[in-house]
């Protein structure tokens, strides 16, 4: 398997990367510190992961208005700038490539995340989700429903964390528009209820995608820029497929082509979808069809998998959650078909180097 297509470089509009497997944005809970800062902890967590052609970090929030989670780096503030600063050196130092998710949760969120207040969303729609704050986990409320306002300041909170990941060193930005977050609360006719310009048609409900971009081509190298997109998301985060599903993704995909990205990256079916007559049942092969650009798919794959899916040409690189978690030296143990380690779930989002930086490197 040394010479198969996923251990192959890859360059593309100006992504020059060592192989064509990427360590997936995951969420690990380590930044426990009152600023909220990338420590040396989450550098030597990347760094021991570097051998991935591409790393895409966990989403860090763009603002304080942004937090859904607790212990997750923001990269809205000086301190937070220098924090992750670390962490690109890190990577860098050991050859790899890097970009920052800039996430913003929306509704899934808390008061107690916020002073009291009510997480700002599209629409008074609560997600029905279980938000992790710091007296545990508490079941998410009504959000209070963003103004033209409110959505002018989130869409420049993007482009200053933008900015701000290019102060850090990252060599990219990915936009979170995936998994339930807030750029798909406003994609979502169940989660969006607007009747202004950000609601109803298809271009209305895409239109902060695109004001965020239009944005961010004023402040950075969009060639840098990505977007990550989950079309076929269903019954979580309270997104539903609906009548305009196919169609909204379908707009914005192609709309996307115009943008130059460094990639799109996308995430098959959470769920099974085969009886949802308007789900799109094989997300990478149906997007292959209309976008020119680079395509990155996530969700469930092995070695073997990633192979087919790259040598059918329905994708340029495969991302990997869960086995970059436990296995820093995932592209070696591919390599070699040595066996993986297994993950421990019960410290996914705890405290400390215990299943973060522990796991164990084969030798060399």
């Amino acid at each position: 398997m040394e010479t198969a297509l996923i251990f192959k470089s890859y360059s593309q509009n100006g992504l020059n990367l060592n192989n064509r497997m990427v360590m997936a944005p995951m969420t690990r809970s380590r930044s426990a510190n009152a600023e909220n800062v990338a420590t040396e902890l989450t550098a030597l967590y990347y760094k021991q992961r570097a051998s991935a052609g591409l790393i895409i970090t966990e989403g860090t929030f763009v603002s304080k208005e942004a937090v859904g989670v607790i212990n997750v780096p923001g990269i809205y503030s000086d301190q937070q700038v220098k924090g992750w600063k670390l962490t690109t050196d890190a990577v860098h130092q050991e050859g790899g490539k890097i970009f920052a998710q800039l996430w913003h949760t929306g509704a899934y969120s808390h008061p107690e995340l916020h002073d009291g207040k009510k997480p700002l969303a599209p629409s008074a729609v609560n997600p029905q989700q279980q938000v992790f704050t710091s007296k545990g986990f508490l079941p998410s409320e009504s959000p209070q429903p963003m103004t033209i306002e409110d959505i002018k300041r989130t869409i420049n909170d993007f482009k200053k964390a933008a900015i701000n990941a290019f102060e850090a060193g990252f060599d990219g930005v990915e936009l979170h528009g995936a998994n339930g977050y807030l750029l798909q609360q406003f994609f979502s006719k169940n989660s969006n209820h607007r009747t202004d310009e950000y609601g109803g048609s298809i271009e209305n409900r895409a239109k902060i995608l695109f004001d965020i971009l239009d944005e961010l081509k004023l402040a950075v190298d969009i060639k840098k820029v990505a977007v990550r997109l989950n079309p076929s998301l269903n019954g979580i985060m309270g997104i539903l497929v609906d009548d305009e599903t196919k169609a909204i993704y379908n707009y914005i995909v192609q709309r996307l082509n115009d943008y130059g990205l460094a990639y799109i990256h996308l995430i098959e079916p959470f769920t099974d979808v085969s009886e949802i007559p308007d789900a799109i049942q094989e997300v990478a092969k149906h997007f292959r069809k209309i976008f020119s650009g680079t395509i990155i798919i996530n969700r469930g794959f092995n070695k073997e998998t990633a192979e087919k899916v790259l040598q059918d040409g329905d994708a340029d690189m495969v991302s990997f959650g869960v086995p970059f978690i436990a296995n820093p030296d995932l592209v070696k143990r591919f390599k070699t078909d040595a066996t993986l380690n297994q993950a421990d779930q019960a410290t996914f989002y705890t405290p400390g180097e215990k299943g973060y930086t522990d796991y164990p490197e084969i030798d060399n």
